[in-house]
């Protein structure tokens, strides 16, 4: 489930072909189909209405996800080979775990369209927490996540552009010098960049955050969730992000 890659590697294989390091959501090595409502179908012309006609009724919420099953959440937080790293107050009624790959697209669009919400509706009103966890599926992904804990304080704010920038990066044919020009805006020189990537202890560690996700509690795809102990695979939107935290409240 967990796939090792050889020692000493992240670094030079960030210059190998794209096309064999295509942005992975799943240990299958396909990437996950995005959780995403079919659209509604286009309704036709409305007919003129009177002026007392009534407004229509509001669109209903969303329901909440039915959860893919449940983990012990004590066993959960215990401690791993990394820091956490969390937004969030610790004494939080609901806590989140994140597994992400930083070349999952599904990953990077829950980034961009869901958490900015979910930070300003829960987890900035003190209502829930994010653990964020490495679980990444190839050297570009490893190489991110690396980059990002050598960020120190700034781990979350690298975290984001590299999501935004995911196609700048995780698609082209050289990632190296991509992620090396992303870093030196993020103030690393080309020594510092080169001495993250080539951190054989970093590297473990990051590689032993992902082989606990996939062993312990079974993660296999990217993003999975774990709401207060409960399984959620996909990459959920914020009204059923809402719709499983607030019946936790």
């Amino acid at each position: 489930m967990s796939r090792s890659l050889p020692r000493r590697t992240v670094l030079s294989l960030l210059a190998v072909s794209a096309a064999a390091l295509t942005a992975a959501c799943s240990d299958s090595g396909e990437t996950a189909q995005a959780e995403t409502p079919a659209p509604a179908p286009e309704a036709p012309a409305a007919e003129a209405q009177p002026a007392a006609a009534e407004a229509p009724a509001a669109t209903p919420a969303a329901a909440a996800p039915q959860s893919q099953g449940s983990v012990d959440m004590a066993k959960l937080l215990e401690p791993g080979a990394l820091p956490e790293m969390v937004l969030g107050k610790d004494d939080a009624p609901v806590t989140i775990v994140e597994y992400a790959s930083m070349t999952c697209p599904h990953c990077a669009h829950f980034h961009a369209t869901t958490l900015p919400e979910l930070k300003t509706k829960y987890i900035d009103t003190g209502k829930a927490r994010l653990i964020f966890r490495e679980f990444p599926f190839d050297p570009r992904a490893e190489a991110g996540f690396m980059l990002a804990r050598c960020s120190k304080d700034n781990y979350f704010p690298m975290i984001d552009v590299l999501f935004k920038q995911q196609q700048n990066w995780a698609a082209v044919e050289n990632a190296k010098d991509a992620l090396l020009q992303i870093s030196k805006l993020a103030g690393f020189s080309q020594e510092t960049f080169e001495a993250c990537l080539t951190d054989q202890k970093l590297l473990d560690d990051v590689r032993a955050v992902q082989k606990r996700g996939a062993e312990e509690f079974k993660v296999d795809s990217t993003p999975t969730f774990f709401i207060n102990g409960n399984t959620y695979k996909g990459a959920l939107t914020i009204a059923e992000m809402s719709a499983i935290i607030d019946g936790m409240l």
